[in-house]
């Protein structure tokens, strides 16, 4: 069974990435508690960008996790304010 990888990179200045790492933290546990599907989620803070890899058992969990409360509504609000352009969201299938 192949496994989904969704890969959010984001630009965010390096005054505020401090921040975007407690938003990290802050929704980790409820994630990896909450989501279906969720396998794991890691945070790499690059010289050029801030990229967010969350594992899931399947693409559908993936997609889901996008469209839920806890993406949507909670995370994407608190990152909005950091970010200095739209964030690249990307799905890939891992075998």
């Amino acid at each position: 069974m192949s496994k989904a990888v969704l890969e959010i990179t984001m630009k965010v200045s390096d005054a505020n990435r401090p921040k975007a790492g407690a938003i990290y933290a802050k929704y980790k546990p409820p994630f990896l508690v909450t989501v279906p599907g969720a396998v794991s989620k890691e945070l790499l803070l690059r010289e050029e960008d801030v990229q967010v890899v969350h594992e899931f058992d399947t693409r559908a969990s993936a997609h889901n996790y996008l469209a839920s409360r806890l993406f949507s509504i909670d995370v994407v609000e608190e990152l909005k304010p950091l970010l200095m352009a739209e964030p690249d969201i990307r799905i890939y299938e891992r075998a």
